[in-house]
């Protein structure tokens, strides 16, 4: 991994891809001005943006609210691709195995679940120690009394919440669904279940194919241990300084913290080596 290099060439990027929470997103999960900003300009420039985040759909517009219809989505880990209300991509996971969890779950304790729906998502429990973190990620939502009862809605991920901490607490009782399934520590006190198909990296491909963008023609920021596919399809991949150190192992590079404005400034350098190009 090297740090920000000077002699980056940027001029072959169309396309854009950024995790949220830890990397676009600051510690009071907000989108920053600068962002914004350098979006018209990426627009400008013809170069497309995308957010990739286990975030809810629904959650992911309304952080980006300022360019909510213009920003292309890559939700609930890559199970489902929206652009301009338009769904471009969806994978669906087995209602079986979705009961698995939850029963399996319960039998652990201590955790809190969340099925996550094409709708909206679905809880059982709505204590406010789990609430505060929940309501960070998901706009809509509804308390049902049995989460094994969901059955008009299409599931995409269902998401382990321990409060304890996930990686010690609760991935080692879970880790044998990645047999079956997509199984990722997606921060601290997040596990995320998907279907073996739903990835970030996947999603991207499938954007890129849609889109008729390569990966040389692809940048890619992220955090956290469900960004690493991200940048098996990105020729320029970037961690965060607060990355897991398996990230920043992975990424070609590295940029300031998300409270440091890390993503910005590669933005903010890679418009103005265009705006520099196009002047000559």
């Amino acid at each position: 991994m090297q740090l920000i290099k000077i002699s980056m060439d940027y001029s072959k990027i169309r396309l854009i891809v950024s995790d949220m929470d830890g990397t676009l997103l600051n510690s009071e999960h907000k989108v920053s001005d600068r962002f914004f900003e350098a979006f018209q300009k990426l627009k400008k420039q013809e170069i497309k943006f995308a957010v990739a985040s286990g975030r809810q759909y629904y959650s992911l517009m309304e952080r980006m609210e300022p360019v909510k219809d213009e920003m292309i989505y890559i939700a609930e880990n890559g199970a489902i691709v929206m652009e301009k209300g338009e769904e471009r991509h969806l994978v669906p996971m087995k209602m079986d195995l979705v009961h698995q969890i939850v029963k399996e779950v319960r039998e652990i304790g201590g955790k809190y679940l969340i099925l996550c729906g094409r709708e909206q998502a679905y809880i059982e429990n709505d204590d406010p120690e789990f609430m505060e973190p929940f309501l960070n990620h998901y706009e809509k939502y509804k308390v049902v009394n049995d989460l094994l009862e969901v059955s008009d809605d299409v599931i995409l991920k269902v998401t382990i919440c321990d409060l304890e901490g996930a990686e010690k607490n609760s991935l080692p009782h879970v880790e044998h669904f990645k047999d079956d399934l997509q199984v990722k520590l997606s921060g601290e006190i997040w596990i995320d279940f998907n279907d073996k198909e739903a990835q970030k990296g996947n999603a991207l491909k499938a954007l890129q194919e849609i889109l008729d963008i390569s990966k040389e023609e692809t940048m890619a920021f992220g955090d956290y241990l469900n960004d690493l596919e991200l940048f098996e399809h990105a020729e320029i991949g970037y961690a965060v300084e607060n990355a897991h150190p398996e990230v920043k192992e992975v990424a070609a590079y590295t940029t300031k913290s998300n409270d440091n404005f890390g993503v910005e400034i590669i933005l903010e350098e890679l418009l103005e080596r265009a705006t520099v190009a196009s002047e000559k």
